[in-house]
């Protein structure tokens, strides 16, 4: 029996956007996944900054977006955790829990080029392979701190989509259209609740 092959994706979905939708599908497909875990992040210490959407509102606009997905699981374990966030501990828990999987981190290109500002970076790179989405006919490019670790990378072709959630959250609060970019489903949700445009500043 072969090994399961388990992708995760985290982000702190704020909003979830198509554009995450098309890499999911993409990393399915290039890295023949099993299952492929969505992270929505909790207190994620990069964007410590910024005030975020409440989980459940992200989680929720996740599960919109992904409800057609076959393999696409979310994963609660970033969320359940308090205080920051940080990808070493959550694939250290992953890994226990489902041991003998081979596993791949799907990134872009801009998460690759400053991974060595991760915590406990050298370790995961021994323990799982980096899956990094660069744009068409482009290889990944790691920091230089990388050159010294051997590591397992595979870049995934991107096709080129202009989509940031910072975008979304300007285009609600001027009161725009939105739907093109995240879908009807998570359009509605953002609609219904106000996410953006009762909360400015967020």
């Amino acid at each position: 029996m072969s090994e399961r092959r388990i992708g995760l994706l985290g982000g702190s979905f704020d909003p979830p956007h198509l554009a995450h939708r098309a890499l999911g599908r993409l990393a399915q497909q290039a890295l023949a996944l099993d299952e492929l875990r969505w992270l929505p992040a909790g207190a994620p210490w990069q964007k410590a900054g910024r005030p975020m959407t409440p989980p459940q509102h992200r989680r929720a606009m996740l599960a919109a977006l992904l409800a057609d997905e076959p393999v696409a699981l979310i994963d609660d374990t970033e969320l359940a955790h308090s205080g920051p966030t940080y990808t070493i501990d959550t694939v250290r828990t992953l890994q226990a829990a489902t041991p003998g999987a081979q596993w791949f981190l799907v990134i872009g290109q801009d998460q690759y080029a400053r991974f060595d500002t991760w915590r406990d970076w050298p370790e995961l790179l021994q323990r799982l392979t980096l899956a990094v989405a660069a744009r068409a006919g482009q290889a990944p490019t790691p920091p230089a701190a990388l050159a010294g670790h051997p590591h397992r990378v595979v870049a995934l072709a991107m096709p080129r989509l202009d989509i940031a959630a910072s975008d979304i959250r300007a285009r609600a609060r001027q009161g725009l259209g939105i739907t093109d970019l995240v879908g009807d489903a998570v359009a509605r949700y953002i609609e219904q609740h106000r996410l953006y445009t009762a909360q400015p500043g967020i």
